[in-house]
């Protein structure tokens, strides 16, 4: 169950951010393998210059269209990690636009105990999940 914040600039009409946001999940599926129905999404939009994103030395040039996401997730691998970065950046640039040096994607974990879907319950703790 990836939560995946998705921060971009103000500009996007709602159809592109529900595309970024079926993209995202489409790997979320694929890659991550998370379960049918699994989609819980967060997206954030910022004035222009709110996003302050530079390149970490790598020489990129950064557009309006930078694009952060963050993916909290449980038991991924290393090599599952590195084929959702590559998945994103390959289909976000050919299905929603975003240039690969405007795509900046952070994973981070977190443990069953962690999660409560509702109702004050950790429903992995207490079996319902």
């Amino acid at each position: 169950m990836p939560l995946v914040r998705i921060d971009v600039q103000q500009g996007r009409t709602t159809e592109e951010l529900r595309r970024i946001a079926d993209t995202v999940q489409e790997v979320m599926l694929e890659v991550f393998d998370a379960p049918p129905r699994d989609r819980y999404q967060i997206i954030t939009e910022h004035p222009v210059g709110h996003i302050i994103a530079e390149d970490t030395g790598l020489g990129f040039d950064r557009s309006p269209g930078v694009t952060v996401i963050q993916i909290f997730q449980q038991g991924r691998s290393e090599a599952q990690k590195k084929a959702a970065f590559a998945e994103l950046a390959l289909r976000l640039d050919k299905d929603c636009g975003i240039a690969p040096t405007d795509l900046i994607i952070s994973v981070t974990a977190n443990q069953r105990e962690d999660w409560s879907f509702g109702l004050g319950r950790a429903q992995f703790l207490e079996g319902d999940l």
